[in-house]
């Protein structure tokens, strides 16, 4: 049971179309990461200050993704793209006259904001055009974020050092006016409103139940988002800073982001294909194993050589996690809600993302060390292993219902 839409020509040139955008939209969180120690040097800050930026794009992100995706469940995702963007580029142009941490944080929750619409709402949207490669496609537009993480970080190092991170800020905000309204006109297509019916009508014949609301799955999903995400901050947030005090400087931390986030591109690949067969609770549950092996490793070994091997297997661990809950979202819940349901849990997941970006800094400021930043994650990582294993124990095949108005 399919609709000509679905998995077609099309739908791959949307997907290119919606993963280039992605990696500019993206950019705005993984910029303040680059800039982080000459920020903190400039306004003499604190660690856990200095992460304050971050953490409010994060929180800027997460209501983005929410608010977005209702707005491209009822107007399409192209209107949004172009409000995003104009919110973007103010984020950037803002922070450039910030005279103080606070108000650079302020300005950053307007980046956030913005930002959020090259990642969930980009994910819900592309989930309407594909059924068979769902996965997959979810996936690749997922990568996106990780792709924008992995190659901005080392393009704006040079930047940085030869112009300072003002002029960094304002090359990304005209980028973001120019590159994405042109290419959000190519998503003016929306999907056909049959098409949402015999996505129900497939999903129902092979959907599960845990025996929960969409309500209560929601809110189960989200607190396990911030458990996966807390963990997966501390390396991410912090890995150039970390690099900064061991002596490594800022431009091996980025090199370790970037090695990182480009391991992270195919763990998210290779989970969109096992997604595809093995479904997203399963999924999610293997990568979250695997992170929490990779937080580990973390802990006795900081040489430069083996920071690098570690970085990439770590990336190599998560990529796939955050991309899995859309589809458990997509496997549980009805497809006239994915915007707004994915975008609830993607914001979770994103929150997570903030707690743990300042709560790494403010261990560290406790403790003089990210030794228990780590451990701190390994712990959050735990809760949501345990969340995925009871809802992997509960899920059953649901009974099919008949969807009107569809045949067989």
């Amino acid at each position: 049971m399919t609709h000509a839409i679905h998995d077609s020509a099309y739908s791959w040139t949307r997907l290119l179309i919606t993963l280039a955008i992605g990696m500019i939209a993206n950019v705005g969180m993984w910029a303040i990461i680059v800039i982080m120690p000459a920020v903190e040097v400039e306004f003499e800050a604190t660690r856990a200050a200095a992460s304050m930026p971050y953490t409010l794009t994060m929180i800027g992100f997460a209501l983005g993704n929410m608010l977005i995706g209702r707005l491209v469940d009822r107007f399409g995702v192209t209107l949004a793209l172009n409000g995003a963007a104009l919110g973007i580029a103010a984020g950037f142009l803002l922070s450039t006259f910030a005279p103080s941490m606070a108000v650079l944080s302020l300005t950053h929750l307007i980046l956030g904001l913005g930002t959020a619409v090259g990642f969930g709402p980009l994910i819900a949207d592309i989930s309407h055009w594909f059924l068979k490669r769902r996965g997959i496609a979810v996936a690749l537009v997922a990568s996106g974020n990780y792709l924008s993480g992995a190659i901005w970080p080392t393009l704006l190092v040079d930047m940085l050092a030869e112009s300072g991170w003002r002029q960094v800020y304002i090359t990304l905000a005209i980028l973001a006016v120019v590159i994405i309204p042109p290419l959000s006109l190519l998503l003016r297509r929306r999907v056909p409103d049959d098409a949402h019916g015999v996505a129900d009508a497939a999903n129902a014949l092979r959907a599960r139940s845990v025996g929960l609301s969409p309500r209560t799955l929601q809110y189960l999903l989200g607190l396990a988002g911030i458990g996966c995400c807390v963990a997966m901050s501390m390396p991410q947030v912090h890995i150039v800073a970390y690099c900064v005090g061991l002596g490594y400087g800022p431009a091996v931390g980025a090199e370790m982001l970037s090695l990182m986030l480009l391991g992270g591109v195919v763990s998210r690949i290779i989970s969109g294909l096992l997604a595809d067969r093995l479904g997203g609770v399963m999924t999610l549950l293997i990568g979250s194993v695997l992170q929490a092996i990779a937080l580990f490793l973390y802990l006795p070994w900081d040489g430069m050589v083996s920071l690098y091997i570690i970085s990439l297997m770590f990336g190599l661990a998560q990529g796939g996690i955050v991309p899995s809950y859309a589809l458990v979202v997509r496997e549980y819940m009805p497809a006239k809600e994915a915007g707004q349901r994915v975008g609830f849990v993607m914001m979770m997941t994103i929150l997570g993302m903030a707690l743990g970006g300042w709560m790494s800094g403010w261990i560290y400021d406790v403790s003089g060390s990210y030794q228990m930043a780590f451990v701190n994650g390994i712990l959050w990582n735990g809760l949501n292993i345990a969340i995925m294993l009871w809802l992997l124990s509960r899920s059953r095949p649901r009974a099919p219902r008949p969807v009107a108005g569809v045949a067989g």
